[in-house]
């Protein structure tokens, strides 16, 4: 099933690019992400979770893999920043994140190095633990619970 909305044309895009292009345009392309207006990068986060679900999966894959990779190397607080909007926007929508193959994402967060992975799980931590408390309940719900014991050791 191929994506049809601009978002999810873009992830395919990315996706099935071979690693050596795909690492430095969405490094780029992240780096632009931080310098962006506030309600810009709320909407690129909103595009990112309404079209992942339209992704096959195994496409999505390749593409978080690498977001994941290449976010692991930037700073605590750049991490922690991109995973509170996401999260913060999970809260708002949850029905709309409940559509991913969250166990499949826990799949590739997994799949990580140690360091890169617990930076990861570290910066999840501290945006879960920045958001209100309605919000936080809220997207804690959406974890799987084998996520939690990786999570929150």
């Amino acid at each position: 099933r191929e994506a049809v909305d601009p978002a999810g044309s873009i992830i395919v895009s990315l996706a099935s690019m071979p690693d050596f292009l795909r690492r430095p345009i969405l490094q780029k392309r992240m780096r632009e992400f931080y310098s962006a207006p506030e309600d810009e990068r709320d909407q690129i986060v909103r595009d990112a979770l309404a079209a992942a679900p339209s992704v096959p999966f195994d496409i999505f894959e390749r593409l978080l893999a690498t977001w994941l990779d290449v976010l692991s190397g930037f700073s605590g607080p750049e991490r922690k920043e991109i995973f509170s909007r996401y999260l913060r926007q999970a809260a708002r929508d949850p029905a709309g994140v409940a559509r991913l193959h969250l166990d499949g994402v826990l799949g590739v967060l997994l799949s990580m190095d140690g360091d890169g992975r617990d930076a990861i799980c570290a910066s999840v931590r501290d945006a879960l633990d920045s958001l209100g408390a309605r919000d936080k309940k809220i997207a804690a719900a959406l974890f799987p619970d084998s996520a939690r014991s990786i999570i929150w050791p």
